[in-house]
């Protein structure tokens, strides 16, 4: 039978000053309020029946979240719909109807309820740090693919979605296409990749308006360009802002333990997708044991470097020899050779809001959105874009159970940010230079959590704890707090 469950949480949340520290309100999916305040939060919903043929479930999720706004003394409150949907699953397919959370990695301690220990959730792109969006997703599960001996499996997802958020290209449409493939190389090691595109398109701003058409649709999903109607831009390039992640990692089984290494690539053009950009990326090692009763039972360390981005340079006037060979009636290539540099990371130059939805990057939290260092971001404000793309960051989480039954999570983050290539936090920029002439000057930071639940103080409540800390150039210097209680049924 279809298993249900329920979930309560009232929680409180409090900041030594201004905003609430970074790891308090990076990757809460957007429930969470910009400062000191409160948040309920409830969900239920039903699983899978593994013992049908064709299988079924449904999920809800309501948060409701009270503050004082950033930058004057109202309170705010909001109401958020976090999850509605319905599921239907035949064998490997499954079509998600709705709003629903897109799957994370690396929880640590056998609980989800404490979150990814990873920066981005495992995923460079959906890293679980905004909201979820509306719209449907069909999903291949794993399948053995033909005169293999099982050893490789096929698995994606296909999906359109909707943003709802106060943005500069209003009403903009998401496409999103995944495809992963797993290979068994031993008994103990296996690989999987997945390359995990998305396209925002259609919308109005002030200035343009794409049509929601078949053709423009068509366009999207095959990465083409514009027709002639379109914009200069997306006629040279690629319709609407796409973009996406590359990822390898590698899984090695030890009697009771595993270990996983992982790199997970962003692109925002077709320099980004054939590699140029190394060794941009976020590489992620994990070492998890079996036994999820122990007091320390996973350890994650990540490295962030995203400083490259293809290159200093998109493009270099062609040389009368490259003339030679060129069509002198496209007078854009016949005038310049594209080089590709400067992907600036979630970023477009019609779609300003860029990969952020509700005020929050939708993928990687370390690329904070525009406002952040000055301390003018509020998320009920039109974000343009992010400001700080360039990042070399060490991020280390540790994670287990104390006393061997109530489950916690530690996190320190050390990010050197340097804000884009356009524009710099400090000094000089690389831009339009030879790579490494420029001595760059960076915002050091250092943000910190410790987590943790206390179970069993009475059936069926559990008491939830936090602790967190920011101190460096980038953010305040603050400390904060939070204390809840989750009933689960």
């Amino acid at each position: 039978m279809n298993e249900f469950f329920l979930s309560l949480l009232l929680m409180s949340a409090l900041s030594s000053g201004g905003p609430l520290p970074f790891w308090m309100t990076t990757n809460q999916f957007g429930l969470m309020p910009e400062s000191s305040g409160a948040l309920a939060f409830a969900r239920m919903g039903t699983e899978y029946d593994p013992s049908k043929t064709v299988q079924w479930r449904w999920g809800a999720s309501l948060a409701a979240n009270y503050g004082i706004a950033v930058g004057e003394r109202s309170r705010t409150t909001a109401i958020i719909p976090d999850e509605l949907y319905a599921s239907l699953k035949w064998k490997v397919f499954s079509v998600d109807l709705g709003m629903r959370r897109f799957d994370l990695d690396y929880y640590g301690a056998g609980t989800m309820t404490l979150g990814s220990m990873s920066t981005t959730g495992g995923h460079i792109i959906w890293s679980g740090n905004a909201r979820t969006l509306p719209g449907y997703t069909v999903n291949l599960d794993p399948v053995v693919l033909p005169f293999t001996g099982g050893r490789v499996k096929l698995s994606g997802s296909y999906g359109d979605y909707k943003t709802m958020d106060n943005r500069y290209m209003k009403g903009a449409l998401i496409h999103s296409t995944r495809i992963g493939l797993d290979i068994k190389i031993t008994e103990r090691l296996d690989f999987h990749g997945m390359l995990d595109h998305y396209a925002i398109w259609g919308g109005k701003s002030e200035k343009i308006a794409m049509p929601v058409t078949f053709g423009n649709y068509c366009r999207v999903v095959m990465g083409k360009g514009a027709s002639s109607e379109g914009t200069l831009n997306d006629q040279l390039n690629v319709i609407g802002d796409q973009g996406g992640g590359e990822l390898f990692r590698f899984n090695w089984r030890g009697n009771g333990w595993t270990i996983s290494a992982q790199h997970d690539i962003p692109y925002n053009d077709g320099s980004g997708m054939g590699f140029q950009n190394f060794p941009d990326g976020v590489n992620t090692i994990w070492f998890g044991f079996d036994n999820k009763d122990k007091w320390v039972t996973d350890i994650l360390y990540e490295y962030q470097y995203t400083m490259f981005q293809s290159g200093t340079r998109h493009d270099r006037p062609t040389t009368d020899e490259e003339k030679a060979h060129l069509d002198p009636s496209d007078e854009y290539h016949y005038n310049r050779h594209i080089m590709g540099g400067g992907d600036n990371y979630f970023h477009n130059g019609e779609y300003k809001s860029g990969w952020t939805y509700y005020g929050r990057t939708i993928g990687n939290p370390l690329f904070v959105p525009v406002g952040t260092h000055a301390g003018t971001w509020t998320g009920r404000d039109t974000i343009l874009g992010v400001e700080n793309n360039r990042v070399k960051a060490h991020h280390f989480s540790i994670a287990g159970k104390l006393f061997r039954k109530a489950p916690y999570k530690f996190m320190l983050t050390y990010s050197h940010n340097y804000g884009t290539y356009s524009k710099p936090y400090k000094g000089e920029s690389q831009w339009n230079k030879d790579w490494g002439t420029v001595k760059e000057t960076p915002l050091n930071q250092v943000s910190g959590a410790f987590v943790g639940e206390i179970p069993g103080l009475l059936e069926h409540f559990t008491l939830t704890y936090g602790l967190y800390a920011d101190r460096g150039q980038l953010l305040p210097d603050i400390f904060g707090a939070s204390i809840g209680v989750r009933y689960t049924l």
